[in-house]
């Protein structure tokens, strides 16, 4: 009395699946839809893949193509413990065959269904790649050093923290981490970079590290879809003075060893530790480096006091014994001349030959 009948089969049943009878809804329903052609896009520059809409360096080729099945894969809507196996296997280096296998059950039924696709490679370029070769940038970062030239070496090191700065950017997903161009002023480094946000976090990075400031300003640049769009430009600055400048500083010399958020060095007058802050030094003034320290023999030493022989004037000088110190007399001995005369550096010692 409480039969249906099947408009498929004309057959007698319970009830209906989707306006059929069981063995009917089994006989006209795949488990699985694939299309029998896919396309996987991948950059030709840099090799990023697109994925779910978004590039990223993450992951292989091999990857990409069974993400690029999965995405593309139906599965049937009453289908339940579902299990997929998806094996790819390249035939040329732009195309690959894929075998899809699905397990469930549909109704309480186990249901089992294989099927194939072909995916095939489409190499262009990503946005990164395209906004790269057509100079796009939104922000200079002009990189110059106070009261002088960045030194090659700092140059060197403010390329390494920004490069490495952009690689853990574009690793969290900033497409827009890079460096479009790089031109050479004569007071420093001019870059063009692709991302304003990660231009003030470099500049964060390497002021923590070598110390300096940086400003940031903003000019329009035109206007897109009814909006004005601003490029920033930030301006870097290193500090006046590195590690290994002796300065002066008042009546105290100074030989800095660091100078960034604070600065630490040693008073070569008292022989002691000195800490300061950058605004405290205010008014010093560079007289020498380490590395362009003059050389004085050693002509006779006392506890405190050593006699030098002044490597311009060939004078004999009384000078204050440096800590810590290990010449004897004969030795050559690094020094400087501050305005209150020779003043001798500690530790680098160059003894003469035969002594």
């Amino acid at each position: 009395m409480n039969d249906i009948t099947c408009p498929r089969c004309g057959g007698f049943t319970q009830g209906l699946v989707d306006g059929l009878c069981t063995d009917c809804f089994f006989k006209t329903s795949n488990l699985i839809e694939i299309p029998l052609v896919l396309y996987a896009k991948v950059c030709s520059t840099c090799g990023a893949q697109l994925a779910r809409g978004r590039w990223n360096n993450e992951h292989s080729i091999e990857e990409i193509v069974t993400q690029t099945v999965e995405d593309a894969l139906l599965i049937h809507e009453k289908a339940d413990d579902i299990e997929i196996s998806v094996e790819p296997k390249q035939m040329t280096p732009h195309l690959y065959r894929v075998i899809i296998e699905a397990h469930a059950t549909i109704l309480g039924e186990t249901v089992q269904q294989a099927a194939e696709t072909e995916v095939r490679i489409v190499r262009i370029a990503c946005d990164m790649c395209s906004r790269m070769s057509g100079k796009y940038f939104e922000a200079i970062l002009q990189i110059r050093a106070a009261s002088r030239y960045p030194t090659e070496e700092e140059k060197a090191r403010c390329m390494s923290i920004i490069n490495g700065t952009l690689d853990k950017m574009l690793k969290k997903g900033d497409r827009m981490a890079f460096i479009s161009n790089t031109a050479e002023a004569r007071d420093g480094i001019d870059l063009y970079m692709g991302s304003a946000n990660a231009t003030r976090i470099i500049c964060k990075e390497i002021v923590s590290e070598l110390g300096g400031g940086f400003t940031e300003s903003s000019s329009l640049f035109g206007r897109k879809d009814g909006k004005e769009i601003y490029r920033m430009t930030f301006s870097l600055r290193l500090p006046e003075f590195m590690p290994g400048d002796i300065v002066e500083l008042g009546k105290k010399v100074i030989e800095i060893k660091k100078f960034s958020k604070s600065v630490t060095g040693t008073d070569l007058i008292k022989s002691s530790r000195f800490s300061s802050s950058p605004d405290d030094m205010k008014g010093a003034t560079l007289i020498a480096k380490r590395s362009t320290a003059r050389k004085a023999v050693v002509v006779s030493m006392e506890k405190d006091e050593m006699m030098l022989l002044d490597p311009d004037t060939y004078e004999t000088v009384t000078v204050k014994v440096p800590v810590p110190f290990s010449a004897s007399e004969g030795d050559e001995v690094p020094v400087i001349r501050a305005s209150s005369g020779l003043v001798a550096l500690h530790d680098e010692v160059s003894r003469k030959d035969g002594c």
